[in-house]
């Protein structure tokens, strides 16, 4: 079997494989990751089907990787933007650009905002994203997948921006501060993710809700490593640490639930404000 992690230029179909299998990542996953069905990206990476700009650049935001080395045929080494030690520069998690969603995620994170899950119908989600029903099971299996997509990607950015945070501190209360500011921003910043996230987990069919919310627990367990490690440090006097890191967890998911944009103080003044918060009920010393 030839190296797929050679130097020797592939052709781009084979360079996504073989970047796709250095990462570690199932076909059904990348799939799920660019809104496809394994069969359509299975014929991709077979060159059974044709590869546009757009779905090239979609693939290697999947994969990690630029989307010039998959062009250049290199499938090696992905570049992961959620991987902190690859972060762009300190501070990067600060940092909310636009979503740059499809249009049938764009159409859909609205939607549920307004009127929930179980309110939007895929005829009037179609209509709002601007292409026909039979378009957009082009790209999703149906509204179920559409939503799972949008709470994976909305895990995969609390994750990385929350790794990023937490190694910027030089302690434990700043790790606990910065982990908190990064929740902060993100639930103001994307505040429509974040409402999502906390209204529609229910409507999840059972295996993505188990699975979404193990990635869930896991920043909460993240959080309680930090306040737990600071008290026994000396740092924090909370008797209780886990009851501790959930109430700050529990008080930063639920900005989303109120945060306007144009109120009366900005995401970064309210992340602040959140991190002192969770000083003091931590019991910093």
């Amino acid at each position: 079997m030839p190296d797929e992690t050679a130097d020797s230029p592939l052709p781009p179909h084979e360079a996504i494989r073989a970047a796709r299998r250095v990462g570690g990542l199932s076909l059904r996953e990348v799939a799920r990751r660019i809104g496809v069905s394994p069969a359509t990206l299975s014929a991709l990476e077979n060159g059974r089907t044709g590869l546009s700009v757009t779905r090239l650049t979609e693939v290697a935001a999947a994969l990690g990787v630029p989307a010039h080395q998959l062009l250049a045929g290199h499938g090696a080494a992905p570049v992961s933007a959620p991987n902190v030690d690859a972060a762009p520069e300190p501070g990067a998690w600060r940092e909310f650009g636009p979503l740059g969603y499809d249009p049938v995620l764009t159409a859909a994170i609205a939607s549920f905002v307004e009127i929930g899950y179980h309110g939007t119908t895929v005829r009037a989600l179609a209509r709002r994203a601007g292409t026909s029903v039979p378009g957009l099971y082009h790209h999703y299996r149906d509204k179920q997948e559409v939503l799972v997509r949008i709470l994976d990607l909305t895990m995969d950015e609390l994750h990385w921006r929350v790794a990023a945070a937490r190694a910027e501190g030089s302690d434990g209360p700043e790790r606990v501060r910065l982990i908190v500011e990064a929740l902060a921003l993100f639930h103001t910043h994307r505040r429509e993710l974040g409402f999502i996230g906390a209204s529609e987990m229910r409507s999840l069919l059972p295996a993505d809700r188990a699975r979404i919310a193990r990635s869930r627990s896991r920043i909460q367990q993240i959080l309680d490593a930090e306040i737990a490690a600071a008290r026994d440090a000396g740092a924090f006097t909370a008797p209780h640490p886990r009851a501790a890191g959930r109430a700050i967890a529990t008080m930063c998911t639920g900005i989303s639930q109120w945060y306007r944009e144009g109120g009366d103080a900005t995401p970064e003044e309210i992340a602040a404000e959140y991190g002192r918060f969770a000083l003091d009920m931590s019991g910093a010393v």
